[in-house]
């Protein structure tokens, strides 16, 4: 549905909507489907031409891995957290903030098919949103 895509991206294009503290998102993990239902919404969303170029020379299934264990850390489990900053993961692509709002789109997209609660969209939307500010940078 576009229309709730509508009105959470101005939300998260200023970047500034502070994300929801770790102690509220203990059932996000479980909203999203745990590791498998994360994996899924992953791999849905990265399938998309609009942002696909920049995996281009890119190991998918690392890639894939890297993002839903971020995913899943942000959503209160314990897996492993990824050191590398979102700048410097990102700086080399050029991304501007038509990239961003594809991924916000089909992250969404995935979201629905999987039957997540729109509240959990929205939690974990909210603790991605401050990476924006790292990943686009034109």
């Amino acid at each position: 549905m576009r229309r709730r895509f509508l009105v959470i991206v101005p939300l998260l294009a200023t970047g500034s909507w502070a994300p929801p503290s770790r102690a509220a998102d203990a059932s996000l993990f479980e909203h999203l489907g745990g590791l498998g239902g994360i994996e899924r919404i992953v791999d849905r969303s990265l399938a998309d031409p609009r942002i696909g170029w920049a995996f281009d020379n890119t190991n998918h299934d690392r890639l894939k891995r890297l993002i839903a264990q971020q995913f899943c850390n942000l959503s209160g489990s314990p897996c492993p957290r990824r050191e590398r900053g979102m700048g410097a993961a990102h700086r080399h692509l050029g991304l501007a903030e038509y990239h961003f709002n594809a991924l916000v789109g089909n992250l969404q997209d995935a979201m629905d098919e999987a039957g997540t609660p729109f509240r959990a969209q929205i939690r974990l939307l909210a603790l991605l949103a401050p990476m924006k500010l790292e990943i686009v940078t034109r």
